[in-house]
């Protein structure tokens, strides 16, 4: 009787259709209009039929499909060597810079050379693979 689609749904069950449209959606199943269509017949039906005909032309189950992780850009230990041995050798260079030019703005090389290497980089994705293997 739970199969019947005659009975009535609530929230729960409409917000779990809409994360499935979203899934077909990002497997390129839905075009952006069939989706936004789906949508919202989706956030307004009210009986388990009327979210069954939403996915008739659809596969069943997207649990299979392997997960569209963002690419995370590998990092070559030749770079991050690099990186290291060049914001080492910074302080030295600005502190020579100081006693043969006497300026103290040589040492705002230091931040601008930092700024320089690692703007925008995320120190957390270091760890993100392992943290992944232990989701698993």
């Amino acid at each position: 009787m739970a199969d019947s689609p005659d009975i009535r749904i609530g929230d729960r069950e409409r917000a779990q259709a809409l994360d499935l449209l979203s899934q077909h959606f990002g497997l390129g199943r839905l075009s952006v209009s069939e989706f936004d269509e789906r949508s919202a017949r989706a956030s307004v039906a009210t009986t388990r039929g009327e979210l069954d005909t939403l996915f008739t032309d659809l596969p069943a189950h997207t649990a299979n499909v392997p997960d569209t992780a963002p690419d995370t850009p590998t990092r070559s230990p030749a770079l991050e060597r690099w990186r290291e041995i060049t914001m080492g050798l910074t302080p030295l260079i600005a502190l020579v810079l100081f006693f043969v030019f006497d300026s103290w703005l040589w040492f705002l090389l230091v931040p601008a050379v930092s700024l320089v290497l690692y703007a925008g980089r995320d120190d957390d994705s270091d760890d993100a693979p392992e943290k992944n293997e232990k989701n698993r």
